[in-house]
């Protein structure tokens, strides 16, 4: 493509597009810059860009888009938002692929990883070739694909999106995170469906309060467009117990789907009922009323299925096919996932590592747990240390036997993040610490008896912890399998 054709994509920028130059593709980072590449300078929060717009020079790049002086010989285009320009040229340059796709958006504190695995399997079982963006992987039909970031950069997703439309996918699901929204990384892409899923604390290191992050979600919503078209109707699908509802239906001109358990809706469950083996409640849909049984525990995960059902509905597919697909499904990595070497104790590994989520985890426990709760539990270092004492007040008050250790420390002082959690804890309460999160799971599960349960909470399907600037393997869901072995004189 001609630097001057892909300057269209831009309405005001100084710099001379030449018709001379040709472009073969668009990086924001250096590594990645090849002969005949646009090198697109952004200013991060780790490292900024234009310190390496002579070297993309020296790779090959043709030109260069910047909003601060750079030395370099090429053209430079300057930009006042090289992030915002960067969107709008990834789309131009990739060919507008999501106004090719049906695409659904899904965001909330808690949910979004199962909610998008469960719509992308109804859609996949209905027929459809999918593609799948979220916290575990990018995923285009069967092939798994790494990824940073929850949502990626702009550039990554609409590289990703013109790949699945040149496999033949026609519906894509990605998980939606609030930074993402604030950082217009899906400046570009045009949603057809968005889902609310909830919102509790997390992330208050980036937006500081509860109605900063509130607001950020409601930007998929006011993103959804403000036109109405018969063949291409957009929908935002909302938790209608969830009080910040309100907030994302006032953010948006689309047409409003409802799902919930507490208030009347759409899409609604009673009668639910609860094992250890799953869960029971009848549907009541504007189609007609059903009887479902899922494999999912809890009634966190009727919200899950409730929310991907109403969203398959907006897609057009039919109710009975859903309902069969949500009911075959056992779950999803790392969410209520059940690790079993043959013990004679329930051990569930969650990534529940927000307050709310743990909460919601530990009283689905409390359900069908007949004798003591174990919750070997942890907080994340340079993040959010609000949520320390709440999760850890939580974990006091809903399990009989809480072990405090670290999760991803990161830079801080695992017995600091610690001591930053007991502090929510009453004195009157007890609980144990173990540091080494190996050996926090092996205390928990050497002391378990017949009847007891154990969950592991906080990182879920993650195969890695953090530990300052080292990146070291590290699966609870192995750990457990390790442990168990170990006490049954397997290992």
């Amino acid at each position: 493509m001609k630097l001057n054709e892909l300057m269209q994509a831009i309405p005001v920028f100084t710099g001379e597009a030449s018709p001379a130059i040709e472009v073969s593709q668009i990086a924001q980072d250096s590594r990645k810059v090849n002969l005949g590449t646009l090198f697109i300078c952004i200013d991060g929060e780790i490292v900024d860009g234009h310190q390496f717009a002579k070297k993309a020079e020296e790779l090959g790049a043709v030109a260069v888009v910047a909003e601060k002086p750079v030395d370099v010989t090429i053209p430079v285009i300057y930009v006042r938002d090289t992030k915002r320009a960067m969107a709008m040229l990834a789309n131009y340059f990739y060919g507008s692929p999501t106004q090719a796709l049906k695409l659904v958006g899904i965001t909330g504190t808690n949910g979004k990883t199962t909610v998008s695995h469960l719509v992308e399997q109804i859609v996949r079982e209905s027929g459809e070739q999918t593609g799948l963006i979220g916290t575990m992987y990018r995923k285009i039909g069967d092939e798994i694909l790494e990824t940073k970031n929850t949502t990626p950069d702009s550039l990554t997703l609409q590289e990703t999106f013109r790949e699945m439309l040149l496999r033949g996918v026609s519906t894509a699901v990605m998980e939606v995170s609030s930074h993402a929204l604030v950082q217009g990384r899906v400046y570009g892409s045009d949603y057809d469906v968005a889902v609310f899923m909830n919102l509790s604390q997390d992330h208050l290191d980036y937006h500081h309060t509860m109605e900063e992050y509130a607001y950020a979600k409601s930007l998929l919503f006011a993103q959804l467009g403000n036109s109405y078209h018969a063949s291409n109707l957009k929908i935002a699908v909302l938790n209608a117990d969830d009080e910040e509802s309100v907030r994302m239906q006032t953010a948006t001109a689309a047409h409003v789907i409802t799902f919930g358990i507490k208030e009347n809706a759409d899409f609604r469950a009673t009668n639910i009922e609860i094992t250890s083996h799953g869960s029971t409640f009848n549907l009541t849909t504007p189609a007609g009323k059903f009887k479902l049984k899922i494999k999912m525990i809890g009634n966190f995960s009727v919200y899950n299925v409730l929310a991907a059902i109403a969203t398959s509905y907006a897609l057009h597919i039919p109710l009975e096919n859903a309902i069969a697909t949500v009911e075959a499904i056992p779950g999803v990595k790392g969410r209520f996932e059940l690790v079993n070497a043959g013990q004679d104790f329930p051990v569930i590994v969650d990534y529940s590592h927000t307050p709310d989520g743990l909460l919601n985890v530990l009283q689905t426990i409390d359900e069908f747990a007949n004798n003591r709760v174990f919750v070997v539990v942890g907080c994340g270092g340079d993040r959010d240390k609000g949520k320390r004492p709440q999760m850890a007040k939580i974990a006091v008050q809903y399990a009989t036997n809480p072990v405090f250790t670290s999760d991803n420390p990161r830079s801080e002082n695992p017995r600091t993040i610690i001591e930053d959690m007991i502090k929510g804890v009453p004195e009157s309460d007890s609980y144990v610490v173990h540091e080494n999160r190996r050996d926090a799971i092996q205390y928990a599960i050497s002391e378990a008896e017949a009847g007891d349960v154990i969950l592991i909470a906080g990182k879920g399907h993650e195969d890695y912890q953090i530990i300052g600037d080292e990146v070291i393997n590290f699966d609870d869901r192995v750990e457990a399998r390790l442990a168990i072995e170990k006490r049954l004189g397997l290992a």
